[in-house]
């Protein structure tokens, strides 16, 4: 399965993808994580994919800081650098301002940009979450997008994960799973983003060995702690496929 990392845009970006490219498969970028202002995810990923082509690069796309001329725009971009998908979402709050809903939706914004920007080669994929029913769920799987995140991975969710597993092997589309890795340095910042954790570093290998197969990549992140990041990369090249 691919590794990719999570990658948080600072203004070293690019120092720390050239630390990180032989660990990983591909990156998947951040969008003004949390609401605050943040190096462009789509920005960064068309530069890392131009640097590193043979990368699978895909940007988070909030959809509450643009409005319909930029997430046009962007998503031309994206299509035209070759980007391997946008996962469209509609995101936190913006920290500084109001929230942008002229596109109402991350289906509306799928279907515009589709429709309206018609985009040639560009993949849209959406984020699930393990907090729904599994119908729910697997409905929103069915709806018509390229490929799949789940996010909230843990073992309570895991039987959720393996059904939206089934279907998406049914209906041949790609699905990545959040790996959210809990290490003594980031418990303040996994508490502030709210999400359980996936593994600690101790049981990354047992539980990502748990995703073979049912999977076809994994998002992991340390969350803030950038020598956590490599640790766990480290333990994860056997996975790498």
């Amino acid at each position: 399965m691919k590794i990719l990392n999570e990658f948080v845009p600072t203004r070293k970006f690019l120092k720390l993808a050239d630390e990180l490219k032989d660990l990983v498969d591909g990156w998947n970028v951040t969008d003004g994580a949390a609401g605050f202002p943040a190096p462009s995810g789509v920005v960064v990923s068309c530069l890392l994919k131009y640097k590193y082509p043979e990368k699978y690069v895909v940007p988070i796309f909030i959809l509450k800081y643009k409005g319909p001329v930029e997430v046009g725009g962007l998503a031309l971009a994206s299509d035209i650098i070759g980007l391997d998908g946008l996962a469209v979402t509609m995101g936190d709050n913006p920290k500084f301002g109001q929230p942008i809903t002229m596109l109402p939706s991350s289906e509306a914004a799928r279907d515009f940009i589709r429709t309206n920007v018609k985009t040639k080669n560009l993949k849209l994929g959406c984020l699930l979450t393990a907090r729904r029913s599994i119908e729910e769920t697997l409905e929103r799987v069915r709806e018509p997008w390229d490929f799949v995140y789940f996010m909230r991975l843990t073992d309570d969710s895991f039987e959720a994960l393996k059904a939206v597993s089934a279907e998406c092997k049914k209906l041949n589309k790609p699905l990545f799973a959040y790996f959210l890795v809990g290490t003594d340095k980031n418990v303040e910042t996994v508490k502030m983003i709210g999400w359980p954790v996936a593994a600690t570093m101790d049981t990354v290998e047992a539980k990502a060995a748990k995703l073979v197969g049912l999977v076809d990549g994994i998002i992991a992140t340390c969350a803030g702690d950038a020598e956590g990041d490599k640790l766990m990369l480290q333990k994860l090249q056997k996975f790498r496929n």
